[in-house]
């Protein structure tokens, strides 16, 4: 008798975490003792942020639920009613599709739904890129509270997982895999420049910036003097910009409407694409420096020997390699640390940096961890670590809390 497959679902709310998934899914793919497919929800269903359902179907990976929860408006009160919509949403879902064990990525409030309607339903959850630190996005507190709620972590670096240990995560739940998204750009050549351009469907402007820039959600912005910052210091250089729209956080709109004002005001120096896909690495091998506030400039740059001008608060905490240099979010300070990072000695010194964040073999260690890892009481059982790796949880109190 053939044994039964575990049932594993992965759960997808943008662009933010697909490219990052990609390799993962492909490992599952690969393996025969599990069936895997996508819960696709969020931003991927609005076509505003660019038709994300496209990139998924070329892939071939299977869709078992949709997920419809954003609301049209990026204020902060939609942003919560989005997240009750999307519990409710991920709940119905849940309940039909009863996987063994479902993976969520990363620090979005649309995961963290998902993640809080899994756990009155018994569903393990496991958990990549937890213990990581981003001080300057609401991001921070939803990827803590989802490690939280998760019963497997696979993480990036050791000092991410002690972070989780100090949560207190037991031991033998936290895995250190390295990052995902650097296995597809290590293992895929990226595509010429007329490759990468002919994909697009634009001209090759000739030295190019590659910029991201997110909405810093702990600091709002109405005024948008950020990213007014931001597109000086670009314009400055005098070279061309091809820029990625901001994610569904509040304020991204108000900057992706400003961002397509400057593409229609300067059609061949300044491009904006709701998303590279399947080019993010070839863009990223490509341009002369990356620019903004995205994880990708911390995480995958590197790989790729990518100068990265990372500005402002939103990754503040992150771990970072040789390659990021890290400004102010003012003009001025945005225009001296490009003018350094454009320098050929600093390009050649971004080469030689190694990246902290793994090897570019993560994808098989999760897809392992995800179908090999016993899912039985023990798993669903959450206990308290202490520090020294001792259980807290017998409701005896503690040595030092004895005589109070």
């Amino acid at each position: 008798m053939t044994p039964r497959r575990r049932s594993i679902a992965v759960v997808t709310v943008g662009r933010s975490d697909y490219g990052i998934y990609r390799p993962v899914l492909a490992a599952l793919a690969a393996r025969d003792d599990v069936a895997h497919g996508l819960v696709v929800a969020a931003a991927h269903l609005v076509a505003a942020h660019g038709d994300g359902l496209a990139g998924i179907a070329r892939d071939g990976h299977p869709i078992l639920e949709h997920v419809d929860m954003l609301l049209a408006s990026d204020s902060p009160e939609a942003t919560a009613l989005s997240m009750g919509l999307g519990l409710a949403g991920f709940a119905r879902a849940f309940v039909r599709l009863r996987p063994d064990l479902l993976i969520l990525l990363g620090d979005r409030f649309e995961m963290f739904a998902a993640a809080a309607a899994a756990v009155p339903l018994g569903i393990p959850l496991m958990h990549l890129h937890g213990g990581e630190v981003t001080e300057g996005a609401m991001d921070e507190r939803f990827r803590h509270a989802i490690s939280k709620l998760s019963h497997l972590h696979c993480v990036a670096t050791e000092r991410s997982a002690e972070r989780v240990r100090q949560m207190g995560e037991e031991a033998w739940r936290v895995h250190v895999t390295g990052a995902p998204g650097l296995d597809a750009m290590l293992a895929e050549p990226p595509c010429d420049r007329a490759a990468f351009f002919a994909g697009l469907g634009m001209p090759d402007p000739g030295r190019f910036l590659l910029a991201t820039w997110h909405p810093v959600t702990t600091e709002p912005d109405p005024e948008g003097r950020q990213i007014a910052a931001v597109l000086a210091a670009l314009k400055a250089t005098g070279l061309a910009v091809l820029f990625t729209t901001a994610n569904a956080d509040p304020g991204g709109q108000a900057i992706n409407d400003r961002l397509w004002a400057e593409a229609a005001a300067d059609p061949e120096g300044f491009r904006v694409v709701r998303s590279l896909g399947r080019f993010y690495a070839s863009a990223m091998a490509h341009a002369e420096v990356m620019v903004g506030n995205s994880s990708s400039g911390i995480i995958e740059a590197c790989s790729h020997g990518l100068p990265v001008v990372n500005i402002g608060r939103r990754q503040e905490g992150r771990e970072r390699s040789a390659n990021v240099i890290d400004c102010a979010c003012d003009a001025a300070a945005i225009a001296a640390a490009l003018d350094v990072a454009t320098k050929p000695s600093i390009r050649a010194a971004a080469r030689r940096a190694v990246n902290v964040y793994g090897d570019g073999r993560a994808a098989p260690r999760i897809a392992a961890v995800a179908a090999e890892t016993v899912l039985d009481a023990r798993l669903l059982l959450k206990k308290f670590a202490r520090p020294d790796g001792s259980l807290d949880g017998t409701g005896r109190p503690l040595e030092h809390d004895a005589l109070r």
